[in-house]
């Protein structure tokens, strides 16, 4: 089953469970600028340091060329997270590090606006962005990592399906300083 397909306008989306997710445009400046200003104390402790600039237009821009050049080098593929009833954007899930060969794996990150959090929008994204990776982009592991703390971060992995499998000490440098954080992986049950 091909989940990525075309909406009215021609635009390559993944639909989920009151969700859909597509590739980041230059239309959705505003709102991601607006939405990850207003959850920025909510987001820097789980996230890498932001830049000055963070939510800048330039900053915005220079993300946009790196997603473009990311997917069609097959490295990454960045989406946004938008709510079905209203086409609200409620955050974003990436997939990164996409190893082909004998790995067929990535990584999966993902975020929240502060007012969309805790509404079951997130797990809904993953679990198809997770569908998109095993059935369109023939991967057969997806896996993520997360603060032991974080535990709503936790909660989405465990209801998308992702099982832990142990802890990696300093893992990740998270608003400059190196944390420890658990490891989640799915893998794909058909192959």
């Amino acid at each position: 089953m091909v989940l990525m397909r075309k909406d009215s306008d021609g635009v390559r989306r993944i639909d989920g469970e009151g969700v859909y997710l597509r590739a980041p445009e230059a239309r959705d400046f505003a709102d991601w600028s607006e939405i990850r200003e207003a959850s920025r104390n909510f987001l820097t402790p789980w996230e890498p340091t932001w830049a000055q600039d963070e939510t800048s237009r330039g900053s915005f821009r220079y993300k946009l060329r790196r997603y473009t050049e990311d997917a069609r080098d097959d490295k990454a593929y960045a989406l946004f997270v938008f709510r079905d009833e209203d086409d609200a954007l409620v955050g974003g899930v990436t997939l990164s590090n996409i190893r082909r060969g004998v790995a067929l794996t990535a990584s999966l990150g993902y975020w929240a606006g502060e007012r969309y959090a805790g509404k079951g929008y997130i797990t809904a994204a993953v679990r198809a962005v997770v569908r998109y990776a095993f059935e369109d982009l023939d991967l057969h592991r997806v896996e993520a990592a997360c603060q032991p703390d974080n535990m709503a971060s936790r909660r989405v992995l465990e209801k998308a399906g992702f099982a832990q499998e142990g802890v990696a000490r300093a893992y990740l440098k998270i608003n400059g300083a190196w944390r420890d954080h658990l490891l989640f992986a799915i893998v794909n049950p058909t192959g």
